[in-house]
């Protein structure tokens, strides 16, 4: 449940802190798609694979 708070915190969560970005926007990476969730964990399942 932990890596899944991560996940919502550093790639879905905008921050006031970071102007409305991401964690993860603010360091460049963006993750592209509608379903941002669904993206990473498809992203991840290939990795395992």
């Amino acid at each position: 449940m932990l890596s899944g708070y991560q996940l919502y915190h550093n790639y879905l969560r905008p921050h006031e802190a970071l102007d409305g970005k991401t964690p993860s926007e603010a360091c460049g990476i963006t993750i592209e798609g509608k379903n941002k969730w669904l993206t990473l964990i498809q992203n991840e399942s290939k990795k395992s694979q």
